[in-house]
């Protein structure tokens, strides 16, 4: 099916907004870009006069910036023309106020693709709210940064079957493009703001390997002082071959341990940066993060990787604040400890710590997926989770080729599976490598280095695999105080609902 459209509007010159409007110019769209804050079509203008930039001399005119609203949706051919607009603007109500502005300009056919990181119920309440005047609003999740947005990002859109139909040629030009099969990294995931959902999730599961990545380091600096060159070839060589393959966060691992300061000033880059994570807690750009935590709590789905690595860059956050419980608990407890280990035990750490990562970004995907499992059932939405793995293949930032040749082949055979862990493959890979996450665990414990990712991975696999759990006593404590009532053991495995039996422990 060939492109319907020859124009775009993109709405948001941001890095984003503006990396989009250069790989639309290059795909043969004549694009046009408005913003509310003036500035950002300036500072658009510089960067296609930029050579870095990569757009070639003569795209430029096929981009075109505007500072005023009519002029901006005349310039897609007038209200009666179709019109296909790209939103790259924050979530929430950003979006229902430059709708607002731009309705008396849209006509039935019009089709509007919300690229941002939106909250899912939003958009299906814009869907339900346009779609009487024949006015698409699909839901767009859009991964890999501003630097795939310019080259070519991960999509994972929603909504309308129709609309979703007529853009489809459109969106499989622009996406990244899975470097082993040449499938381009977007599919139609289904209904309503699915495609919102999974784009949280996928940012959901990228925060738990943020996490898993971010303590390995800690471990090789910090407690094994090993120099910053030395890691960054230690990612390289873990990102070229075996487990994680071609995983794009120990890939750029790599990238920044290996960054030395410009103009010959000695150190590195990295040394420099503040200890300190503030997007969730400033609200600025974390939203997924924090939904991905509130929905797995909401829809009953254990995602402890996800939350630690939450919970961990929440508390980073306040620095001055943990400055003083530092002085009031004492730095000791906090302080990873140096740690001198000959050549043989080196190396064996280090194998262990590779396995280890891996095992644990294997305990973050599970998570994500499951979630997305669970919603997908409870919304009706028929998620393929083989398709996710497919769009996440390129051009996102939970990259991964080894993991998802794992679980893509199987996943495509089970549909409609709810717990991934009881897919063959993945628990063979699981049960091959957790002793070198709980040897890394162990070993962490004694020298005080922080892993709340990897150490909640590895509680997650043994109490999801736990034949017999200490919960037991915990019902008991609660029908105690509560009368919750309880199974009996003596009744088979039961279901997920309030038990037959009370004990009266102590009479009221």
């Amino acid at each position: 099916m060939s492109n319907p459209f020859d124009k775009i509007g993109i709405v948001g010159a941001g890095s984003m907004g503006g990396s989009m409007a250069m790989l639309f110019a290059e795909n043969g769209l004549q694009v046009s870009v408005y913003d509310v804050a003036e500035q950002n079509i300036d500072s658009l203008s510089d960067r296609l006069k930029d050579p870095t930039s990569g757009l070639a001399p003569d795209l430029h005119q096929r981009v075109a910036g505007f500072k005023d609203l009519p002029q901006f949706m005349d310039s897609l051919g007038g209200k009666d023309a179709d019109k296909l607009l790209v939103f790259s603007i924050p979530h929430g109500s950003a979006a229902d106020k430059v709708i607002a502005q731009i309705r008396p300009h849209l006509s039935r056919g019009d089709i509007i693709l919300d690229g941002g990181n939106e909250w899912y119920e939003n958009a299906q309440r814009r869907q339900g709210e346009l779609a009487p005047d024949g006015i698409a609003y699909l839901s767009m999740g859009v991964s890999g940064g501003y630097q795939s947005a310019r080259r070519g990002p991960s999509i994972s859109p929603s909504g309308d079957k129709g609309a979703l139909d007529r853009v489809m040629p459109l969106l499989q030009k622009v996406a990244a493009r899975d470097v082993k099969s040449g499938k381009p990294c977007v599919a139609n995931l289904g209904p309503a703001g699915c495609g919102h959902y999974v784009k949280m999730v996928h940012n959901g599961i990228e925060q738990g390997i943020l996490g898993v990545v971010n303590e390995a380091w800690e471990l090789l600096y910090k407690c094994l002082h090993t120099d910053l060159d030395t890691i960054a070839q230690t990612f390289k060589k873990w990102e070229a071959e075996g487990e994680l393959k071609r995983n794009f966060l120990v890939g750029i691992g790599a990238d920044i341990c290996g960054r030395h300061k410009e103009n010959g000033e000695p150190g590195h880059v990295v040394n420099e940066v503040q200890d300190k994570v503030v997007q969730d807690a400033d609200d600025t750009e974390g939203t997924t993060g924090i939904w991905s935590v509130m929905e797995a709590a909401k829809r009953h789905v254990s995602a402890p990787t996800i939350a630690s690595a939450h919970f961990f860059r929440i508390a980073s956050a306040d620095r001055a604040q943990r400055m003083q419980v530092v002085e009031a608990l004492g730095e000791s407890i906090g302080a990873a400890r140096k740690q001198h280990l000959d050549e043989k035990a080196r190396t064996e750490f280090v194998e262990d710590l590779r396995l280890a990562v891996y095992c644990a970004t294997l305990a973050s995907f599970s998570q994500g997926l499951n979630l997305i499992a669970r919603a997908s059932a409870d919304e009706g939405w028929n998620v393929s989770l083989a398709e996710c793995m497919q769009i996440w293949r390129e051009g996102c930032i939970i990259r991964s080729e080894y993991i998802a040749d794992v679980l893509q082949p199987v996943l495509e055979t089970s549909a409609g599976v709810m717990n991934v862990l009881t897919l063959q493959p993945l628990a063979e890979e699981i049960k091959r490598t957790v002793p070198h996450l709980r040897k890394v665990v162990q070993h962490a414990l004694e020298w005080n280095a922080h892993i709340p990712a990897l150490s909640a991975s590895l509680e997650y696999f043994k109490y999801c695999a736990g034949k017999h759990l200490p919960s037991q006593f915990m019902e008991a404590e609660l029908d105690y105080f509560g009368a919750h009532s309880y199974d009996l053991k003596s009744e088979g495995d039961g279901e997920v609902k309030k038990g037959k039996h009370h004990f009266e422990w102590k009479p009221a």
